[in-house]
């Protein structure tokens, strides 16, 4: 029995207390979700609920009184052995243990499915994140969305929402020509502009493109520095989409900014905002009231001479997505962005939106890698920058994505290369990873043995007995296996993809301890056993639930290690 099935019965007890005039309450007063959590000390039971505390005082009692009142109701639910009342009027709830134990076949059963959700069935969500200027790699500012926005889509994605990963190419404006200028410079020998490009990259950007178009040295001015623009621009851009995919992140939409323009969705957005009331001449420039929901002050969006400012592509963008059928419009943005919060809330309000329902703005901190006790500093590739490519090299896809992942985004990071690289179980990855291997080592020894079958889609065949799973470790790795979907709903609402790793690392904790204290397969010429079996079931459940956690980190799980 899962939590979510334990708090769907107390629904039903609390109905049913109501329908008999036992508890003065109006069905819509009783709660939309009645928490059930493992109490601290496993002696007080399986699950403890606070229930009678959410609606005692709705109901006029004391939540004592109140619990008092459900408590028959909860004792007859099927698979409930003992409820009794502590403190205040918690009621703490033990299991039977076919009943706490059903939930290891339920698991295996469900697959892939286990943990995955409906809360945001038919919602369509834009997730927007890195929308780094295709001037150069991709840096270390970049990695941490690069591994947590990539998640925060799955986990969309895992609770029915619709979710698009979506990169805005920043190819438009002053930066591009800069980069055009600064490859042109190189592959002709001329210095490189104080103010443009000088990474070691750039020389190397100007070589591909005179050795696939030598002719473009001898065009004129200023068409030879638009063609080197835009050459590189292809180059360095395809660059990144490639480091992207090595890294598993895998963008639905690359959205040009100059395509925003061209298509005419600035002209379509700024004649809606006209419509709402809010945009307002001054001083010979068009201007945004923003300031009338919380923005510091009003926003410029054509400037006196004609000139459309960076402010109006991000409006006009926004504005584009909702056009595009977007419900939700999320941004991860970089530590240094803080104030773009206020003045892009203020853009939904004026586009006639509900800031809390249909834009959100997430913060993500800084990271730092160290090396050897050393701060790294410099790229092997971009000489003043690390780059992405740079921490996969050095650690591994898994190692750097499950690091960047399992800190909440707040606060700033420090990667320890020298952890990343072990295989021990002071690295986070590995000790997760191992604990998904030995399972799967576990179970082809079972199959050798033909006690279960190799595949999983053939284990109908397999007896269970769930009753047999009496072991206090059985107990709580059953505990910690049942946690994972509201682990997962949790992560989905607050948008912290950590929890899923954090909870990974208990689960593999749990598993590991179940595994010293309850032997699974049969030694020597000992007879397979009803207990061998439901262990087996048990752990079959268990590498799936890691199975399921990795995969929605976008981190492997190993059969072998």
């Amino acid at each position: 029995m899962t939590p979510q099935d334990l708090s769907a019965h107390l629904h039903s007890c609390v109905h049913a207390a109501i329908s008999v005039g036992q508890l003065n309450l109006d069905i819509n007063e009783v709660p939309h979700e009645i928490v059930v959590e493992r109490p601290k000390n496993p002696e007080h039971g399986d699950w403890a609920t606070n229930v009678a505390l959410q609606i005692g005082k709705k109901a006029g009692l004391n939540p004592r009184a109140a619990a008092e009142i459900l408590l028959p109701y909860v004792l007859d639910i099927d698979g409930i052995v003992s409820a009794d009342i502590a403190g205040p009027g918690f009621i703490n709830i033990t299991l039977s243990a076919a009943s706490q134990g059903a939930l290891a076949k339920d698991i295996v059963e469900a697959g892939a499915a286990y943990g995955r959700g409906t809360s945001l069935s038919g919602k369509k969500i834009n997730v927007e994140f890195i929308s780094a200027n295709p001037t150069g790699p991709l840096h270390l500012g970049h990695t941490r969305w690069a591994a947590v926005g990539d998640v925060i889509a799955r986990l969309f994605q895992a609770h029915g929402a619709d979710a698009q990963r979506e990169f805005y190419i920043n190819d438009r404006g002053v930066q591009m020509d800069k980069f055009g200028a600064s490859t042109k410079a190189a592959a002709i020998g001329e210095a490189i502009p104080e103010d443009g490009y000088h990474g070691a990259y750039i020389p190397v950007l100007a070589s591909q493109i005179v050795a696939t178009d030598p002719s473009i040295v001898e065009l004129p001015e200023p068409q030879r520095t638009e063609a080197f623009r835009e050459a590189a621009y292809a180059l360095q851009l395809a660059d990144q989409q490639r480091v992207l995919d090595l890294f598993n992140t895998h963008f639905d939409v690359w959205y040009s900014e100059r395509t925003l323009h061209e298509s005419g969705a600035v002209d379509r957005a700024f004649e809606k905002l006209r419509e709402q009331g809010h945009m307002f001449d001054e001083g010979g420039a068009v201007w945004l009231r923003t300031t009338d929901f919380d923005d510091d002050k009003d926003r410029v969006l054509i400037k006196a001479d004609g000139e459309l400012t960076y402010f109006a592509s991000d409006t006009a963008y926004y504005v584009d997505k909702r056009a595009r059928g977007f419900d939700l419009c999320i941004y991860l943005l970089g530590a240094d962005h803080h104030g773009y919060v206020n003045r892009l809330r203020a853009v939904a309000a004026c586009a006639g939106d509900e800031p809390d329902e249909h834009i959100e703005l997430l913060i993500g901190q800084m990271v730092k890698m160290m090396k050897g006790g050393q701060e790294v500093r410099l790229s092997k590739r971009a000489g003043n920058i690390i780059t992405l490519e740079d921490l996969v090299d050095e650690v591994g896809v898994d190692a750097a994505r499950y690091a960047l992942l399992r800190y909440p985004v707040e606060s700033p990071l420090v990667l320890d290369l020298d952890l990343l690289v072990q295989r021990t179980n002071d690295n986070p990855v590995y000790y997760v990873q191992y604990a998904h291997a030995r399972i799967a080592s576990v179970l082809r020894n079972a199959a050798e043995l033909g006690i279960v079958p190799a595949e999983m889609s053939e284990w109908e065949t397999v007896p269970f007995d769930p009753s047999q799973l009496t072991h206090e470790r059985e107990g709580q790795l059953l505990g910690a296996l049942a946690e994972y979907p509201r682990v997962v709903a949790a992560a989905v609402e607050l948008r912290e993809p950590h929890r899923i790793a954090r909870y990974l690392e208990e689960l593999a904790t749990n598993y590991h301890q179940f595994y010293a204290a309850c032997r699974v397969l049969p030694q020597g010429d000992e007879e397979v056993s009803d207990l061998h079996r439901a262990r087996l079931w048990l752990c079959a459940a268990t590498r799936q639930t890691v199975f399921n956690g990795l995969d929605l980190l976008g981190v492997s799980a190993p059969d072998r290690m």
